[in-house]
């Protein structure tokens, strides 16, 4: 069921603030861990390492050759695409959404900064990846449920 009037505007209010949330916290991680993190980094108790890496590519290093203008075509037409079918009403998650374009838009606002995306979450068994990367693969994991799950709830209201 598509939202109206007042419960629109708060879903859009919930995608905007969850989205500025995501960009604001995933910079100043990049600020930070450009201005005290190394590519040795600090090693943490747990499966997560802190490293500095600088991403060339898009989340989690795909794409390393391709160029800067085409990942930021890709992210922002990506982000771009969500927020406007988010923005309708079409998500059973707003909060998800919000974030999934938080994420691109953080990462976008990063490359096109520096021609470069700053990562800092290092595994050791996967490419090192930033919080952004982490809030776009949550985020759509989150979507995808939401909307399966909607289907059922419908069904159920009727």
């Amino acid at each position: 069921m598509n939202p109206t009037g007042s419960d629109l505007g708060r879903q859009r209010l919930r995608i905007v603030v969850a989205a500025g949330a995501v960009v604001a916290i995933d910079l100043l991680s990049k600020a930070a861990s450009s201005a005290y993190l190394t590519a040795e980094g600090i090693d943490l108790p747990g499966p997560l390492d802190l490293r500095l890496a600088y991403n060339t590519g898009m989340a989690f290093s795909l794409g390393n050759n391709a160029p800067t203008w085409l990942i930021v075509a890709l992210t922002g037409g990506v982000a771009v695409v969500i927020a406007t079918v988010a923005w309708r009403g079409v998500f059973a998650s707003s909060v998800a959404a919000g974030v999934v374009v938080g994420g691109a838009i953080a990462n976008v606002a990063d490359r096109v900064q520096a021609g470069t995306v700053v990562d800092m979450l290092h595994t050791g068994w996967w490419p090192t990846f930033n919080l952004a990367d982490v809030a776009i693969v949550c985020g759509a994991a989150a979507l995808v449920l939401t909307t399966l799950r909607a289907p059922a709830e419908q069904a159920s209201e009727s």
